[in-house]
C-alpha cells in the first residue's frame, strides 16, 4: 500500500485511473470501514482510503484533538484489505490556507435530525467530502448506511453538482448482540457496552410495529378517503402510528437511563415525515435515532 500525503503525490499516482473505488475515512478504522472497503473493491479499481480528521465538522461542544488517532494499526488493516492508496494529509496539507468557501445542504435536509443536534456539521462534512472527491477523482465513493442522513446529503450535493461520482450506500455492520459499529463504541465504559444494543432493539421493535400497522392500514383503507401527497404537505396529515411509535421509543429508551435526542420515522427518499397517503402507497420509510448513553452519544437506523 502507498501512502501519500500530499494532493500533487495523490494525483500523480492516480493518473490515468479511470475507475478509482474511494472511502473517506477519519481514522480508528474497525470492521465497519473495513466493509466499506471490500465493498470498494468489488466497485472499481485501485481502492483509495483517505484517513483525515476534519475540524470542519466538530461542533464547538466536541473535543477535536481527543479524537482517537490510529494511524498505524489503520494501515496494517488497510493494507491487508488490499487497499492500493492511502491518502493521508494533514491539516495544512487539505486547508493550506481558511478555509472560507463552504458547501451548505439545504434547509429542510441539513438542518433537521443530526443537523439540528450537530449545527454545522453537515455544511462541514459536505465541503471535505467534496475537496477530496476533488483530490481523488474517484469513479465510486462508498458510504456505510449507519449514517444514513450524511449519506444522502452526500447524494443530493453529487446530483446537484453533477459530479462524475457515483455514490454507493454500504449496509451497517453489526456486532452480534445487534450494536452498530462505530468509533464512538469505544468511549462506553463496560456497563453501559453491555447496555448499548438496546437502541437497536428500539429500533427494531419500532420497525415491527410500523410494518404491522402500515400492513393494517393499507387491507382496511379506502383508497379515495386517503388524501394524496400534495393535499398533506402542512404536515397536519403525519401518520398518527409514526408519531406514537416515535413517542413510545423515547419513553422506552429515557425509562432506562437514556438521554434521546431523537428517534423519528421518516420517507426514505427526503426524510420527511410520513402521511397517511405515504403508508396507502407503501412509501418505503426508515427510523433513525441518537441518544446519549452516560457521556457517549450513539446513532442508529433501520428501513421499514
Amino acid at each position: 500500500m502507498k501512502i501519500v500525503r500530499t494532493v500533487a503525490e495523490l494525483r500523480a499516482q492516480l493518473r490515468g485511473q479511470l475507475r478509482t473505488a474511494f472511502v473517506p475515512t477519519m481514522g480508528n478504522l474497525h470492521e465497519g470501514h473495513l466493509s466499506l472497503m471490500r465493498v470498494a473493491a468489488r466497485l472499481g479499481d485501485p481502492v483509495v482510503a483517505s484517513i483525515f480528521v476534519n475540524r470542519l465538522q466538530f461542533t464547538p461542544n466536541e473535543d477535536f484533538d481527543q479524537y482517537p488517532r490510529t494511524f498505524e494499526a489503520d494501515c496494517e488493516k488497510l493494507e491487508r484489505e488490499g487497499v492500493y492508496v492511502l491518502f493521508a494529509p494533514d491539516e495544512n496539507e487539505l486547508y493550506p490556507v481558511p478555509q472560507e468557501y463552504r458547501v451548505s445542504p439545504p434547509t429542510g435536509l441539513g438542518d433537521i435530525l443530526e443537523g439540528e443536534f450537530r449545527p454545522g456539521f453537515f455544511t462541514g462534512v459536505t465541503t471535505v467530502v467534496l475537496k477530496l472527491f476533488n483530490c481523488v477523482q474517484p469513479m465510486v465513493a462508498v458510504f456505510g448506511k449507519k449514517d444514513y442522513q450524511q449519506l444522502m446529503v452526500l447524494r443530493r450535493m453529487a446530483e446537484q453538482f453533477a459530479l462524475p461520482t457515483e455514490i454507493i450506500p454500504a449496509e451497517t455492520v453489526r456486532a452480534p448482540d445487534g450494536l452498530a459499529l462505530s468509533s464512538r463504541n469505544g468511549y462506553l465504559s463496560p456497563e453501559d457496552r453491555a447496555r448499548a444494543p438496546m437502541l437497536h432493539e428500539v429500533l427494531r421493535d419500532s420497525v415491527q410495529a410500523l410494518r404491522v400497522n402500515g400492513v393494517a392500514m393499507r387491507s382496511g383503507a379506502d383508497s379515495s378517503s386517503v388524501k394524496t401527497n400534495a393535499d398533506t404537505q402542512s404536515g397536519a396529515d403525519i401518520w398518527p402510528e409514526a408519531l406514537a411509535a416515535e413517542q413510545k421509543a423515547i419513553a422506552r429508551l429515557s425509562g432506562f437511563g437514556w438521554v434521546p435526542d431523537y428517534v423519528a420515522v421518516r420517507r426514505r427518499a427526503d426524510l420527511l415525515p410520513p402521511s397517511l397517503a405515504d403508508v396507502a402507497n407503501a412509501t418505503p420509510l426508515v427510523v433513525l435515532a441518537a441518544a446519549r448513553l452516560g457521556a457517549t452519544r450513539l446513532i442508529d437506523n433501520l428501513e421499514v
